[in-house]
């Protein structure tokens, strides 16, 4: 009776083994390997290029002037502020109350009424990614017949983080190809004839990638508009105080839309301008009508926040906190971000310089026209294909030049290759 057990034991293990080995294999036969991340594939292939002329202005991240990764030293201060004085115990659903409440001062203004009055319902987010993400669950779940109206063209990112929350996708004129400046007639046009009361995805300062702003006078005129349609305003400021070095500068628009009595959202992070890329570390704010409002909005923004993630993590947050938070720290990170922005605001001058002494045919106006991390050449797929497989210059297919990887030692090889492909256009 053991033996025969033992031997009816050992073939059920068998076929249990051979179904479990055939419904592993049949899990995900359907499951085809994604496309590849325009931006990140962009790295991926520059690392991979043995050459040693090999140049990325594809990245989105801020180097120094020979080209390596950059820590603020107001970081570095700070994090030796927090080594060892804090625990790792879990934050809050919402995050960092201290780092909400100097993001807050950053973006709407130290001594804004809306924060003195709590109007303004506001959590930690996984840096502007993460803040998006958890406005269009958001307005997916309180607005779910509503669109969002994103720029042509824009980070691309925006159209995977609205189209996975299934908010459906609508498009409004922003770059005008033949200027390579603002269509700003049909932008206004596009805004006058969106049904009233539609989302719109606005960026703050120093638009992503064509680095073209309106003006101020033209914000005000879109912010009128806006009012006489009823719509809302989601501004996605990745980029206060890195556009022109005045974070109260870059955040105008917002201000000009706060000023007018807009109900706007506003989703924050300190990659760019803090330097705190893999922290992930950034704020979604939303303006309410009042207090009770901004309670309940807040509270339903933190019940979205917990099946994805649960809680924010701690380090980011603090080192935010303590900068923003200490007057020394804060005019050094002050400093620090005004001297990013003049380096890439000098290294758009070198390039425009270094195609014009080489003759090029084409006016170069927009390089110093554009601000911000990235300018938008107006080169085409053909001539950045070109620039990758003659010159092992690596961007991202749309022609969009990441000015934080351009520095003295390859202004020149950078300028010359782009003559070589543009010339005969």
């Amino acid at each position: 009776m053991a033996i025969r057990a033992a031997i009816s034991g050992s073939h059920l293990k068998l076929r249990s083994s051979s179904l479990g080995a055939r419904s592993l294999s049949s899990w995900w036969p359907n499951v085809e390997p994604a496309p590849k991340d325009p931006i990140l594939g962009v790295t991926e292939a520059f690392l991979a290029d043995p050459s040693p002329d090999k140049v990325n202005v594809g990245v989105g991240a801020y180097r120094d002037d020979n080209g390596k990764p950059v820590v603020l030293e107001c970081v570095r201060e700070a994090e030796l502020r927090i080594a060892g004085g804090f625990n790792m115990e879990y934050l809050p659903m919402g995050g960092s109350v201290n780092m909400i409440q100097e993001s807050l001062k950053l973006a709407y203004g130290e001594n804004s009424d809306l924060i003195k009055d709590k109007r303004i319902a506001a959590i930690q987010a996984l840096s502007g990614t993460g803040a998006c993400r958890i406005f269009a669950d958001f307005q997916k779940r309180f607005c779910p017949d509503s669109q969002i109206y994103i720029p042509v063209p824009t980070w691309s990112n925006h159209h995977n983080i609205w189209r996975d929350a299934h908010v459906p996708e609508r498009t409004y004129h922003y770059y005008h190809a033949e200027s390579k400046g603002l269509d700003f007639a049909a932008m206004m046009d596009d805004i006058k004839n969106a049904p009233k009361g539609s989302f719109f995805l606005l960026h703050a300062c120093a638009h992503n990638p064509t680095g073209v702003d309106p003006t101020e006078e033209q914000w005000r005129e879109i912010s009128h508009q806006f009012k006489v349609k009823g719509h809302f305003a989601l501004f996605d400021m990745a980029y206060q105080g890195f556009a022109s070095g005045y974070p109260e500068k870059d955040a105008k628009a917002i201000r000009i839309f706060l000023e007018d009595g807009h109900p706007i959202a506003c989703a924050q992070s300190y990659a760019k301008n803090m330097g705190l890329y893999g922290q992930r570390v950034g704020c979604l704010s939303v303006v309410c009508e009042d207090e009770k409002q901004a309670v309940a909005v807040k509270s339903q923004l933190q019940q979205l926040a917990r099946p994805m993630y649960s809680n924010p993590p701690v380090h980011g947050a603090l080192v935010v906190s303590t900068i923003l938070g200490d007057p020394n720290l804060k005019n050094l990170w002050l400093g620090e971000v005004k001297g990013m922005a003049d380096r890439i605001i000098g290294m758009r001058t070198a390039l425009r310089e270094n195609l014009e002494k080489l003759g090029s045919p084409l006016s170069w106006e927009h390089i110093t026209n554009q601000i911000g991390m990235f300018c938008y050449s107006g080169m085409t797929p053909e001539q950045v294909d070109r620039l990758t497989k003659e010159y092992h210059i690596y961007m991202t297919r749309n022609g969009r030049i990441s000015m934080a990887g351009v520095t003295t030692g390859n202004v020149g090889y950078l300028a010359n290759a782009i003559h070589e492909v543009t010339k005969s256009a």
